[in-house]
């Protein structure tokens, strides 16, 4: 598989060999001390684009940290304010966890017993999402709102 690189159209071919520090041979045009300058400058600029998008993911970072912070502050006051209400939460969430749990079963064991006919319909296919999906969708938000009040 190997080609003769004398062959191939010059688009193709890289020269890689290292040139003497002291040679003379094409480095002294002016167009290629042109292309190195400019070549220079972009790397250059693309060093300060890359400096300052750090900069902003950093300040993102910083942001995001500070509403996370504030969040969790002003769900522990919750808590604190409502220690109730948090342990009812805490079982709540308990029981929804069973209750999701049994959901899924069941799910799955019409998934097994309809495989064939999940995979072949659309109507049956629709009809189970129908029955599944909104009831799932909804099951997990309460469940997350529950756990995270009583956690």
């Amino acid at each position: 598989m190997s080609q003769d690189p004398q062959n191939l159209s010059p688009m193709f071919r890289i020269d890689v060999s290292a040139e003497a520090p002291g040679s003379t041979t094409n480095s002294s045009r002016p167009e290629d001390t042109l292309m190195v300058a400019t070549l220079v400058a972009l790397m250059r600029q693309m060093i300060q684009h890359q400096e300052k998008q750090n900069q902003l993911l950093e300040q993102l970072i910083s942001a995001t940290n500070q509403m996370q912070k504030q969040r969790q502050t002003e769900l522990q006051q919750w808590k604190e304010a409502n220690p109730h209400l948090a342990k009812a939460c805490r079982k709540a969430a308990d029981t929804l966890s069973r209750v999701q749990t049994q959901f899924l079963e069941s799910m799955t064991e019409e998934i097994s017993e309809n495989h064939e006919e999940l995979l072949d319909g659309d109507f049956v296919l629709q009809e189970f999402v129908d029955k599944y999906g909104p009831r799932l969708a909804h099951l997990n938000g309460l469940l997350q709102v529950v756990a995270q009040l009583g956690g």
